[in-house]
């Protein structure tokens, strides 16, 4: 298998977590990270379902790697996201010195690999991630659009 095909397999696999967010009503992202070439942690954004606002897919997903791995340190692995880092996962990924961010989609409003900051290649924190994205993009900015809009029907609905 390339690498474009693996890196659309695993950013697949972060959709179909991404999938089960919308499923369960929560804001459409999921996460997967690989280590030599094997995924060893899945997770979607559970903030509604956990009542905890920082319940993101990535912090869920390092969680769960850095168990899988019983080390602190991600230096060897590559996050597949389908939407760009906010802040505060950025600020986790720099932490957890992962090697790789993958993302599908930018986020012009709190996106944190290059939209509004760029906190993961920030030249004064003590370790700087490698950003990657347009993997899947359309797909990606496709099923954030739809639950926004399905949200906003919601709303109206509701306020008649």
């Amino acid at each position: 298998m390339n690498l474009v095909n693996s890196q659309e397999t695993y950013m697949l696999e972060a959709f179909r977590q991404a999938e089960i967010a919308f499923g369960r009503d929560e804001v459409p992202v999921g996460a997967v990270i690989v280590h030599e070439k094997k995924i060893i942690s899945r997770a979607y954004n559970q903030v509604e379902m956990l009542k905890d606002p920082t319940a993101h897919a990535e912090m869920l997903a390092i969680t769960q790697a850095t168990n899988y791995l019983e080390s602190k340190w991600l230096n060897e692995c590559t996050m597949y996201v389908t939407l760009e880092p906010c802040s505060m996962c950025a600020g986790a990924l720099i932490l957890s010195r992962i090697k790789k961010v993958v993302f599908g989609t930018f986020d012009p409003k709190t996106g944190a690999g290059g939209s509004v900051l760029n906190i993961l290649q920030h030249n004064k924190l003590n370790h700087a991630v490698e950003i990657e994205n347009g993997i899947a993009t359309e797909k990606c900015s496709a099923i954030l659009s739809e639950f926004f809009k399905k949200k906003r029907q919601q709303k109206l609905i509701s306020e008649n």
